[in-house]
């Protein structure tokens, strides 16, 4: 019998309340919360609190607190990645940011989503801890190619892959795949323009 833990990794409903997934969640926020108060100087540390909140952190890698995430633990970050401040990441499924890729500050990156159907989102077996009721959710992988470049308050969500060499223009809201090398925007975004390879 699946965890509900490899359920969401799955992309099968999934029980958020599950106590494993709860307490990753707590640690986690511990880990931001730390990462947030530690000195924008004291790159050492910054960098020990990254590979304890995400999966895996590629060399030369930069992160500007505070970043949110759910569990940290789905989130993969290539090499010589740069990612401004108040970025979320809420990686129920595995999230991917490509080598040399940035993502400007208030990007919202969701690999997560809901039953449209109200009696899934919410059935009364779904209690956590001290009564407190969770969604139901599904997970669906986020994948940001080498080189893309994610504007300034951005929205990544479920499910979309992001092809190598594009930029999404700061605002978009990116509903379904980017192809490569070209320019997207707007709600929902669409393409604008191809780009030089």
């Amino acid at each position: 019998m699946k965890s509900e833990k490899e359920k969401m990794l799955a992309g099968e409903l999934y029980d958020c309340a599950d106590p494993e997934l709860i307490n990753r969640w707590h640690e986690a926020k511990r880990i931001q919360a730390e990462y947030a108060q530690t000195p924008s100087t004291d790159a050492p540390r910054l960098r020990e609190l990254l590979e304890q909140l995400f999966g895996s952190v590629g060399e030369g890698v930069w992160v500007t607190g505070p970043v949110f995430v759910d569990y940290g633990d789905n989130v993969h970050i290539g090499k010589h990645v740069e990612i401004n401040m108040n970025c979320v990441f809420l990686d129920c499924n595995r999230i991917e940011i490509g080598d040399h890729s940035g993502l400007g500050p208030g990007v919202h990156i969701y690999a997560v989503t809901h039953p449209l159907n109200p009696r899934e989102r919410l059935p009364e077996a779904a209690q956590g801890e001290e009564g407190t009721q969770f969604w139901r959710c599904i997970g669906k992988p986020v994948i940001i190619g080498r080189n893309v470049w994610v504007g300034g308050g951005a929205i990544i969500l479920p499910g979309v892959t992001v092809g190598d060499g594009s930029t999404i223009a700061a605002g978009a809201v990116v509903t379904q795949d980017v192809p490569a090398n070209c320019l997207v925007g707007g709600n929902p975004a669409r393409v604008i323009r191809m780009l030089e390879p």
